[in-house]
C-alpha cells in the first residue's frame, strides 16, 4: 500500500508556530513515528506553501497511489482548485486538519475540498494523522 501526506502552508512550521493550537512537534519528527508505527504501508510526505504545487502533486500521485491524507491549511477555505483537482483524480484523499476548524474563526467553518474527500478528520491534534492512516487500513 503506498500513501502519501500532503501538507498545504504554514504547516512547515508545525512545532514552532501557535503551540497551543498545533503543538511542539515538528511534522519530520512526527513522520518518523508515523512511518515506524506503519512500517508495512509505503508512506511519503510532501509539503509546500504553493497551491499550485498541491494541485500538481495531486495530478501526478492522483492515478497510481492507494489513498492521500491532504493538509491543505488555508487553501481549504478558499481554492476552488484544489477541490476541482481531487474530484478529477481516482485516488482517494482524506482531509486532515490539526486543529477543529469548526471552533475557530468562522471562515474556517468552510471546507470546499470536504465534498470531494473521502472523509475528513479535524482536532484531534497531530494524531490526525495517524487516523487518516487507519481509515486507508479498512
Amino acid at each position: 500500500m503506498k500513501i502519501i501526506i500532503i501538507n498545504g502552508p504554514n504547516l512547515n512550521l508545525l512545532g514552532i508556530r501557535e503551540e497551543e493550537i498545533y503543538g511542539n512537534i515538528g511534522f519530520e519528527q512526527y513522520f518518523q513515528l508515523l512511518k515506524e508505527k506503519f512500517s508495512h504501508i509505503e508512506l511519503e510526505y510532501y509539503q509546500t506553501n504553493i497551491e499550485g504545487e498541491i494541485i500538481n502533486k495531486l495530478q501526478e500521485i492522483g492515478f497510481t497511489y492507494d489513498g492521500i491524507i491532504l493538509n491543505a491549511g488555508g487553501y481549504t477555505h478558499t481554492s476552488v482548485a484544489i477541490a476541482d483537482a481531487i474530484k478529477s483524480i481516482k485516488t482517494p484523499v482524506v482531509e486532515v486538519h490539526i486543529s477543529n476548524i469548526l471552533a475557530r474563526e468562522s471562515y474556517r467553518h468552510i471546507s470546499l475540498i470536504a465534498p470531494n474527500c473521502k472523509g475528513s478528520i479535524f482536532g484531534f491534534g497531530i494524531k490526525g494523522y495517524a487516523l487518516a492512516l487507519e481509515s486507508f487500513l479498512v
